[in-house]
């Protein structure tokens, strides 16, 4: 078996490139599959968090360098630091992930292993390979689950699946994830580049104003009523009409084109 490639010396943890509204984040450790260190963590939150200011950024994919998503948490060299600090590395850069209002997409090639798989979950989208695994390894290392873990996996496959993958922290294959809910799209490895560019660039010509909203909605009414829901709903759609892209999808209908949405505000200002 060929070893996983190093990373050269002064090449960046984490790896950062924008194309058409589209930006890119590769974890670059190669050499350990991607395991996050305490130095690609800190990486990790400020990007994210770099993306929620920069409104250019429509669509964001996260992935990792070669050939692996991540592989969790780096344990492999002790740190002599407070465990309260050491999560909270976890929580912030989960949050940031949580909160962006843009849509998001994991691209998985490789192992995505404890907190690796759930940073994979906490993306709007999961496009795996035939070669993909995955693992809810925490209890063969003596942890309990984290990275947002015990708040992702029973909402998507239910309380007892959850279950099942936690305790017994097997290593399911992408065809079980898929069937689980937990991969969205299994593309073959020659293909997935090609499909998940195209899927950025579809999520990233939407109606940025309005795909927030629904993002926030569809959050938010996990843990809601259906009159709250409705009632939610009904305060976010006057925003939309107030965007030029309503005008914009209204138009391209009628003379039979594709829509060229901004997400700009239409309300003439007060005089």
């Amino acid at each position: 078996m060929t070893p996983p490639a190093s990373r050269p010396e002064n090449e960046p943890l984490l790896l950062s490139s924008d194309r058409d509204g589209v930006r890119t984040l590769t974890l670059n450790r190669p050499d350990r599959k991607n395991a996050l260190n305490p130095p690609l963590w800190v990486a990790l939150r400020d990007a994210l968090r770099a993306v929620t200011d920069d409104d250019g950024v429509r669509a964001l994919v996260l992935t990792g360098a070669g050939g692996a998503f991540c592989s969790g948490a780096d344990i492999s060299v002790p740190e002599d630091v407070h465990p309260d600090r050491k999560l909270r590395r976890l929580t912030d850069v989960a949050l940031a992930l949580y909160e962006l209002p843009i849509p998001t997409v994991a691209k998985v090639t490789g192992v995505a292993v404890g907190a690796g798989w759930n940073l994979a979950l906490g993306c709007d989208l999961v496009v795996a390979t035939p070669e993909s695994r995955f693992c809810q390894i925490f209890a063969k290392r003596g942890l309990s689950i984290d990275l947002g873990g015990s708040w992702l996996l029973p909402k998507l496959v239910g309380l007892q699946q959850a279950k099942r993958l936690v305790l017994l922290a097997d290593t399911i294959d992408a065809g079980e994830a898929h069937e689980l809910g937990l991969v969205t799209w299994v593309k073959a490895a020659a293909e997935i580049d090609g499909f998940v560019d195209e899927l950025a660039a579809r999520l990233a010509a939407g109606p940025p104003v309005a795909m927030a909203h629904s993002k926030a909605l569809l959050k938010a009414g996990a843990d809601c009523t259906l009159p709250e829901a409705l009632a939610n709903e009904a305060r976010a759609q006057p925003g939309n009409f107030a965007t030029a892209d309503s005008a914009e999808a209204y138009a391209a209908f009628a003379q039979k084109r594709d829509p060229s949405f901004t997400g700009k505000w239409a309300v003439p200002p007060r005089t």
